[in-house]
Formats: structure tokens, C-alpha cells, sequence
């Protein structure tokens, strides 16, 4: 668990664990050893996939002597258990923004507004919880990467894919961020640092939010956290940035876009050597997003989820890499990783001709 913080904060982070929790659905049944396969099944998938990872990449963790079978700890997990590790991983990303908003405010945060801000972010998280297969969280403590066992199990039975090659394809993906953050170790911090520097801006800045009831004020400011860790912006944050501030989330969305770019090129560059099916998961796992098969109730909550954004990034960061990879080969691109300064701006992840020449000359 997340240890407690000592400064006034913005969201009841335990009520908001408890409501996502207790709304996350189950998600689809199966008997007792079908269970126990794919918890295994997933496991072993998280180890087989490293290899592969760090050969395809090219890449190498920063501290010596890490890799290996494990680049962070695994944990395969539930609906609820993942929605309530990310109001953990929410309150360590928010610490520190409840005193500023005391200090505008003249007033901490009160309890009933602290609930209102758990309620909307809990939904939230709930309503995400049963559309995330695995996640890498690099916000709590070294790392640890997260494996939603019912989703898995869920998106394979739709797909109708085979089960060994999918657990491995989606770790694939999910153990290239843990390389990620692995061989930048100062990527997390950077992020963070960026995010909880914008949100913080925005809790001083942001004339609606100082004209807006204080219950709202604390609802938007938190949503507005859930969407800057996910890189995203909405229609929610539009009418509260400022110039600035949305050049700086522009900013933090181009680099969420090279991460998942970056683990969406990575999982199927493996190849069909590895996982024999890749081809086809890919083509299913494509027309999926994009919704075949999804009810139009499905699609609606889809897009206030924000999803349509998410998968904008995937598309936009496979694109740049793609792009740089052709300029400069993939060690040209893995400079990508070698500092802040060269992650690409807004403007380069839609021109990776224009990162190439800044970073490459």
C-alpha cells in the first residue's frame, strides 16, 4: 500500500479505492483450472517475454546486472485489484498538489469534496479496469507491471486466438515499458515531475476553476490528473488550461504516444518466430479497437473513457518510430531514451524527420 501523505490532500484516495473496487466487474467465468492456466499461463509468458524483448530493442537496463528473467516485479491481477494499485500509483502522482490548492483556496480540501473527487475518479477507474490487459506502473516504489487476468482471458476468447501465443504477445508489449523505464531511469521521475508541475499550475492558474463550485473544482482537477498520467486531453481539460499549459500536456502526450508506439512496434517486430500467430493477433487486435464487435452502448462509453484518444497515440507513436527506424536505424532511434532532452516535442512525434535532424544533425 501506498504510505499515507502528511499534506492536505485533493481526493479521498482510499474511498476512491474502495468505489473502484467495488464497481469494477468480475469480468467473464471460468472454472477453477482454467483459472489456474492462465494465471501460470501469464506468468510464464512475463518470463519468456524479456529475452525477446531486450534482443528486439536492443536495449539494456541501466543499473548492471539487471534483465535477466525479471525487469520489475510481476503481479497478475483482477479488475478491482488493478483499478485500486492505481489510486495508489494517483496518490503518489498528486502528493503535494492538496497544499496548493489549500493556499489558493485559502481553505484544505473538505471532506465532501475530497468524496466527490474519490466518486468520479473511482467510476472511472472502474469503468478502465475492464479494458486494460496489463500495465507497467513506474510511479509506485521501482516498478511493477500489472497482468489483468480476466481481460486477457476475455480478449482471447473474442479474438479466438491461440492462448500461448497471445499471453506472450501482450507481454511482450507490457515488458518493453518495463525496458523502457528500465534503461531511462530518469524517465519516471521526468514524467512525474512534469505531470504533478502541470496539474499544479493549472490548480493556480485556471480562472474557470476559481469561479467553479469547490466540490467541481476538486471533481476536475481530479480527472484532469487521471488523463495527464494517460497522456490525454478532453474536452474536460480544454476549458481549463491555459495557452501553456496545453502546450505542456501536448508535450506529455508525445511522449506517452512514443511509449506506446515504441511497445506496440516492439511486440510484433519479435516476429512470427516467436509468436507464430503475431500476424493474425495483430489484424484481429486492430479491427477490435476500432470497435467490430462492440455494442454501441460499448463505443459510447468508449469515447467518454477518452479510448479514442489512447489508440490515437498507439497509431502516432508506431508511426514516428517507424519513421526514425527507416532514417536511422533502430540504434539511431534508441537515443530516444538517452535523456529528456531527447524526447520527442508535440510537433517531432508528428514529424520524425524534424526529431532525426535535432537529434542526429
Amino acid at each position: 500500500m501506498t504510505q499515507a501523505s502528511t499534506t492536505p490532500q485533493i481526493v479521498d484516495w482510499s474511498a476512491a479505492a474502495q468505489i473502484a473496487a467495488r464497481l469494477a466487474a468480475p469480468g467473464p467465468r471460468a472454472d477453477r483450472d482454467e483459472l489456474d492456466a492462465l494465471v501460470s499461463g501469464l506468468r510464464t509468458a512475463a518470463g519468456d517475454a524479456v529475452g525477446h524483448v531486450l534482443e528486439t530493442t536492443r536495449m539494456a537496463p541501466a543499473a548492471p546486472g539487471a534483465g535477466g528473467t525479471a525487469l520489475s516485479p510481476v503481479a497478475v491481477v483482477d479488475r478491482a485489484t488493478w483499478a485500486r494499485a492505481n489510486t495508489q500509483s494517483m496518490a503518489v502522482m498528486t502528493d503535494g498538489i492538496g497544499a496548493v490548492v489549500a493556499e489558493v483556496s485559502r481553505s484544505a480540501t473538505s471532506a465532501g469534496a475530497q468524496m466527490a473527487g474519490a466518486a468520479e475518479i473511482g467510476a472511472v477507474l472502474a469503468l478502465l479496469s475492464g479494458r486494460v490487459l496489463g500495465q507497467f506502473d513506474p510511479y509506485s516504489g521501482p516498478g511493477r507491471l500489472l497482468l489483468v487476468a480476466p481481460n486477457v482471458l476475455q480478449a482471447e476468447r473474442a479474438l479466438e486466438v491461440p492462448v500461448r501465443d497471445f499471453r506472450l504477445w501482450v507481454c511482450l508489449h507490457e515488458q518493453t515499458h518495463a525496458l523502457q523505464f528500465a534503461a531511462a531511469p530518469w524517465l519516471s521521475g521526468h514524467l512525474s515531475g512534469r505531470t504533478r508541475g502541470l496539474v499544479t499550475g493549472m490548480a493556480r492558474t485556471s480562472a474557470e476553476l476559481a469561479k467553479a463550485r469547490f466540490d467541481r473544482k476538486i471533481a476536475v482537477i481530479g480527472r484532469s490528473v487521471l488523463d495527464a498520467l494517460r497522456g490525454e486531453g478532453g474536452t474536460i481539460m480544454d476549458g481549463v488550461l491555459t495557452h501553456d499549459q496545453k502546450a505542456e500536456l501536448a508535450d506529455i502526450t508525445a511522449v506517452m504516444a512514443l511509449l506506446e508506439g515504441h511497445a506496440d512496434v516492439m511486440m510484433d517486430a519479435v516476429g512470427p518466430r516467436v509468436v507464430p500467430s503475431v500476424r493474425r493477433i495483430r489484424a484481429k487486435f486492430e479491427r477490435r479497437r476500432d470497435g467490430e464487435g462492440r455494442s454501441t452502448f460499448d463505443v459510447v462509453v468508449q469515447k467518454l473513457l477518452g479510448m479514442e484518444a489512447k489508440l490515437a497515440q498507439y497509431r502516432d507513436g508506431a508511426a514516428f518510430v517507424r519513421s526514425v527506424e527507416r532514417a536511422v536505424g533502430r540504434e539511431g532511434l534508441n537515443a530516444v531514451w538517452a535523456g529528456p532532452e531527447n524526447l520527442p516535442t508535440a510537433r517531432e512525434i508528428a514529424d520524425a524527420r524534424a526529431w532525426v535532424r535535432r537529434v542526429h544533425g
